[in-house]
Parts: structure tokens; sequence; C-alpha cells
């Protein structure tokens, strides 16, 4: 057995990612958590006191748009990485899934290591899952 996947194919393979039947009622659901975080950060003046906790505010935002792209083409994914390569290997998005990754490994440094980023990181980092916001609204937009 693998210790990590590396592809969309091996995440299908260890079943880190499944086929199940497409989920619009979910995908709305997350969809609409995903909107309302945004929308309290929104409102959150960004500050060196906060800025990890609004990053991993936006992060989960991403995550949860991620989530009903891969559900409404029918997959439930596991893990983080996997989702990273489903845009990567699937959807040919090859600038969202180096902005993603860089967002998941400053996330993963944060929650599991307690290495928080300093005030300049944290802005990049808030920046560049701002975009991964609108871009994946916009492969929403398109697989409508």
């Amino acid at each position: 057995m693998r210790e990590k996947e590396s592809t969309w194919e091996e995440c299908i393979e260890s079943t880190a990612s499944l086929k199940v039947s497409p989920d619009p009622a979910k995908a709305k659901s997350l969809t609409d958590t995903a909107k309302g975080r945004i929308e309290f950060l929104k409102s959150t003046s960004l500050a060196e006191s906060n800025a990890n906790y609004v990053f991993e505010g936006y992060y989960s935002s991403v995550l949860e748009m991620l989530h009903t792209v891969v559900l409404l083409k029918g997959y439930n994914v596991q893990n983080h990485i996997c989702l990273g390569y489903y845009l990567r290997d699937l959807l040919k998005k090859d600038v969202l899934f180096r902005m993603f990754d860089d967002c998941r490994y400053k996330r993963n440094s944060l929650v599991y290591y307690g290495r928080k980023m300093d005030f300049e990181t944290a802005k990049i980092a808030i920046g560049k899952c701002l975009n991964l916001i609108k871009e994946i609204g916009l492969l929403l937009k398109e697989k409508k």
C-alpha cells in the first residue's frame, strides 16, 4: 500500500476518492456554508493577531467549494491532496493546483505543527485563497 497518493488515479486506487452518485443537495449546502463564511470573513478586519485564523477560514471555504465541484461530478474525496489532484489531473488546472497545494501546505503547517505565518505571508496566502474561490466559482458556473 502506498504512503501517499501522487495522482488522481492513485487516489481512486487507494479509495481516498470514491465514485458516488452526484449529490446536488449536499453540494448546494456546502456552497451556502462557504458563501456564509466568506461574507463573515469579509466583515472581519485583517490584523496581525487574526491573519492566520482568517486564512484558515478562507481555506475552509476553498475546501467546501472543491468538494462541491467533485460532488457534482459524482466523487467523494477523503483528503485535501486528492482534491488538488482532481484539479490538476482531471480538470487540467495546473496553476490552480499549485496555488491550492501551497495553501494546503501552509494550512497543514499551521494546524498540525503550530507554525504560524508572519503577517505578510498570511496576507499572500489569503490572496491565493480568494483567487481560488473566484476561479472555483467560475468552474461551478461552467458546470450549470
